[in-house]
Order: structure tokens, then C-alpha cells, then sequence
């Protein structure tokens, strides 16, 4: 069914995919066109809401076109109800209604220090011996322990998920190790499994997990066969959570990891819309749609208490750990400029627990050419990264950097530690209301003139934090709202204007609410 509605003047749009967080708010001048039924990536939610109070809302995923002043959407059940006159209003209205706070509470661990992940420092090459020497770095170098995330490769095989016993001689002697540092250990996980080999043929294996329906594993063409899905690590089977016989399968690795080894969560990656659609060969099995297979995956993973998600369809209101997709190490080509949209977009889409992509950008194919290191650049995007709820690093700065980059670098990431009483706060106060942490100014400040910021953020409703997102800029201009804001704990600015701050490269431009 096609519904239209017509933007109205001075009126703007939110909402979407985190993905067009650059080109939003949405207005009578955009042009726009997606269908989430069969493509979408990282955060995405079948809702609109205005600046007005409005709201375009569906419980299914549509096809939506934005063109010449109207948004038209190819969908079912789209409806439009309003809650107040305020972006705030909307979205608190409408996740009130639909998408209320639930879940568990996450670990403070998350948020009270940064996180490191061993893909941009490693890639495919992951190995007891190396993923030991970057933790021991990582205190060496005076950072602090925080959740640590062993990337794509420790396992044997995409769906074994056991060690490999050549890259990692002792798991359970290594993550006792990282544990006595500090850490909270993680593995990267996918729903993917090689298509041959022990875990395909090996029918007895099957049959551990659902004695009864071991022929029905994987997602199964409309023939009955195991479906190949077309991934960016090439073709392997998928597994569908939406039965009980895959979710056992993964289920029992898992836990068998966290029993025997002692690994406190998992990293779940990829399972996106389009891996259970788009990306498939052949005809796929309709007793689902794809984007009901990506919300069961997502679901699985949430029973872990440490786990993290980037590509997540109506997720809205859940208590999930989400990332924004990988980022290019490039100022203004999907790389520093896209943090504060995309996460702006995150919060008002219904996922307060954001977390930027690795600092430097985790776009693996810059480190695997091995081209420069943009050193001001690492430095402003961990400066970016420090007063959002939580900051990841995987590049080791200390190889990477110069001592003076170093420095700042280090100087942002006890900045986040510094703030982090608040920001745990904040969760907490998200998990109860489910409002976002990372807030847009507008979203604080209605019908200011404030809807186009995308530069800075506040950080709930009494701190505001203006990166320097431009290469060699050593000043910042910084819309300061209505009251009285201290810069960096020291002069005081009344607000209502725009100030200009020096920006130095170790200087990362704040206020705080006087």
C-alpha cells in the first residue's frame, strides 16, 4: 500500500537509517530513496520524526521515496500520530508508545573506560602471542583496561567456534592473563559457517544440537536446501535464528566458551537485511523475512551481557551495545566527518548505547595496503570519541603515532575516563527512559535554528562537545544555547551566540553547563 505526506514548511525529518545521518534533517529539498525490505545497513527503524512533533511510523520494514516536498512510503500498517510540537516530543512520544526501554542493564564496563579491539591492529592475522603483547602495551603505554575484543580470525572455521589451537596454544592460559590486567575478553562472532568440511558434512555433529531436525539447519532455499549467501569474506551458509535448532547451535559454542575459557561476551557481526536477502543465491525459504531473520539474530546475541551489534533492524528501545559502521581513516570521505551524524541519527533512531567505529577508522583495507598514517587525523577522531558513551581504539596509537601525537591521544582517552561517572549516569538514566545519550542540539534546544548542527553534540542535557572535524583547523566555532558554559573547566561563556575557541591539536573544545 502507498502512502503519501507532505512536508510542511519550516518542517524537517530525522529518522531512517543511521546511514543519512550526513544528509539529514530531510526537507523539502532532499531527494531520498531506500527499501529497508531488502537493504539495510547498521541502525535502521521504519519511523520519521519531525521537528513539529510529528511522526511517520510503521512495525514493518517499507520502501520510502523523498522527493519535491513529499515523503512517499510502499509499505503496511504506516501510520501518522503526533506528540507534542518538538523533535523531543516525537520521539519520546512514539518510543514511549512503541518501542519502550527493555532488556538488560548493560555492564559499566562499557562506558567507564575505552574499549580496544584487535582488527585494525591484527586483521586476519590474530595470534595469542601478538593479542598478549598489545594488552601488556596497552597498560605500558598509560592507558587504561577496558573491554578488549579479539577480532576475526582466533577461530577454526566460520561456524567452528573453537581456537585455533596453532594461533592460540593456550586460550583459556591467555584470557586468565587478560582478565588479571583488567580486561573484559570478547570474540568476534558471525552467523556464517564454511560450506564444506566437518561442521556441513558431520552429521553426527548436527545432531548434538537438535537430534530431531539436524536436516533443517541453516537458512534453506524454497527447495530445502542450505542457502549460500554472498559476504564480504565470500559464500557460506547462514544460519537463521529464527529456529530453535540454529540458535542451539550457536548457543552451545558460545557458552562452551565462556564455561571452558572464561570469555566474558561476543562481538556478533554481520547478519545484515541483506545477507538473508539480497545476498542469497537462489530463492529464499518465506517463512520469514529477512529483516525478521536480523532482528532474531540481534536478539540472540542480546542474552550475553557483553556483546556489541552494528547491523540491527528495529532495535529500537532494546538495551544493546551498537557501533557505527566501519569508517574510512579520511577527514571527509565516510571517515571523521560522518562520527557525529551517524551517531546523532543512532540516538533519535531509538539506540542510546553508541559507540564511534575504531579510532582511525576501521575500514581494514587502509592498513592492509599499508598507506600513511594521518597522524592529526587519529588525534581528532579520538578527541571525537572521547564524551560519546564510549570510545574504541585498534590501531595501537603508541605504534602509530609520534610521542607528541601520543600525548593528545592519550589525553582524550582519560578525558572519557574522567567524564565516564557521568556518562554511566546518562546510561542509566537511558535505560530507565531510553532518551539518547548523545543528544543533537536541536533535539535539546527546539525551534532554535539549530536543526543543521552536525559538528557537535551535547552529551545529555549539561555538556557540550564541538571536535574539530577540519585538517589544520586550530580554532572552533561552538553554538553556544541559551545560559552560562565553562570551556574546559575554566572561562566562562554566556551562551545564546556563537564563540570562537582556540582548538590546538591537543585541545578538544567543551563546555559544561555553569
Amino acid at each position: 500500500m502507498k502512502y503519501i505526506f507532505k512536508i510542511g514548511e519550516n518542517e524537517c525529518f530525522w529518522g531512517g537509517t543511521s546511514n543519512d545521518g550526513k544528509i539529514a534533517p530531510f526537507d523539502k529539498k532532499t531527494k531520498l530513496w531506500h527499501d529497508f525490505r531488502k537493504d539495510c545497513e547498521n541502525q535502521t527503524m521504519p519511523m520519521l520524526l519531525s521537528n513539529n512533533g510529528r511522526v511517520i511510523i510503521s512495525d514493518k520494514a517499507f520502501e520510502i521515496s523523498i522527493e519535491d516536498g513529499k515523503i512517499e512510503i510502499e509499505g503496511d500498517n504506516v501510520r501518522e500520530e503526533q506528540f507534542g510540537s518538538t523533535l523531543r516530543s516525537a520521539y519520546v512520544g512514539a518510543m514511549h508508545k512503541y518501542f519502550p526501554p527493555r532488556g538488560n542493564m548493560l555492564p559499566t564496563e562499557f562506558f567507564k573506560t575505552p574499549q580496544y579491539n584487535t582488527w585494525m591492529q591484527f586483521i586476519y592475522e590474530q595470534n595469542q602471542k601478538d593479542v598478549l603483547r598489545y594488552a601488556h602495551d596497552i597498560i605500558k603505554n598509560g592507558f587504561e583496561p577496558g573491554v578488549f575484543m579479539i577480532d576475526e580470525g582466533w577461530q577454526r572455521s566460520y561456524g567452528d567456534w573453537r581456537f585455533d589451537e596453532l594461533k592460540f596454544p593456550d586460550p583459556k592460559g591467555m584470557i586468565n592473563e587478560l582478565h588479571s590486567l583488567g580486561f573484559k575478553v570478547m570474540l568476534w562472532v558471525v552467523p556464517f559457517v564454511t560450506p564444506n568440511g566437518r561442521l556441513f558434512y558431520n552429521a553426527n555433529l548436527m545432531k548434538e544440537f537438535n537430534p530431531e531436525n539436524y536436516d533443517k539447519i541453516f537458512l534453506r532455499t524454497a527447495d530445502g536446501e542450505p542457502a549460500l549467501s554472498h559476504w564480504w569474506d565470500g559464500y557460506s551458509f547462514l544460519l537463521d535464528f529464527t529456529k530453535d535448532c540454529d540458535r542451539a547451535f550457536m548457543k552451545k559454542q558460545l557458552d562452551a566458551l565462556m564455561k571452558d575459557y572464561g570469555v566474558d561476551g561476543f562481538k556478533f557481526d554481520g547478519g545484515q537485511v541483506n545477507d538473508y536477502g539480497i545476498n542469497v543465491i537462489g530463492e529464499v525459504n518465506r517463512d520469514h523475512t529477512p529483516n525478521e531473520r536480523n532482528i532474531a539474530w540481534n536478539d540472540f546475541g542480546a542474552q550475553y551481557a557483553f556483546h556489541e551489534y552494528k547491523d540491527t533492524f528495529m532495535g529500537g528501545g532494546k538495551r544493546t551495545i551498537q557501533r557505527i559502521r566501519d569508517r574510512f581513516h579520511s577527514w571527509d570521505n565516510d571517515g571523521l566527518d560522518t562520527l557525529i551524524p551517524y551517531a546523532l541519527m543512532q540516538g533519535i533512531l531509538g539506540h542510546p548505547f553508541i559507540c564511534p567505529d575504531m579510532i582511525g577508522g576501521g575500514e581494514w583495507m587502509h592498513r592492509a595496503k599499508n598507506l600513511p598514517i594521518d597522524e592529526e587525523l587519529f588525534v581528532r577522531m579520538a578527541q571525537c570519541s572521547a564524551l560519546f558513551p564510549m570510545m574504541q581504539f585498534s590501531w595501537a596509537p603508541w605504534e602509530a603515532l609520534s610521542p607528541k601525537m601520543l600525548d593528545a591521544v592519550r589525553d582524550a582517552a582519560k578525558l572519557h575516563s574522567l567524564f565516564s561517572d557521568k556518562i554511566i549516569a546518562l546510561v542509566k538514566k537511558a535505560e530507565e527512559d531510553g532518551e539518547p545519550i548523545l543528544r543533537s542540539m536541536e533535539y535539546n534546544y527546539p525551534h532554535c535554528g539549530y536543526e543543521n548542527i552536525k559538528d557537535q553534540f551535547m552529551l545529555g542535557e549539561d555538556i557540550i562537545s564541538a571536535p574539530v572535524i577540519k585538517k589544520d583547523a586550530r580554532k572552533k566555532e561552538v553554538c553556544l544555547p541559551e545560559g552560562r558554559w565553562r570551556f574546559r573547566g575554566s572561562e566562562v561563556y554566556d551562551g545564546g551566540k556563537t564563540v570562537c575557541v582556540d582548538a590546538p591539536l591537543e585541545v578538544l573544545p567543551y563546555f559544561e553547563r555553569v
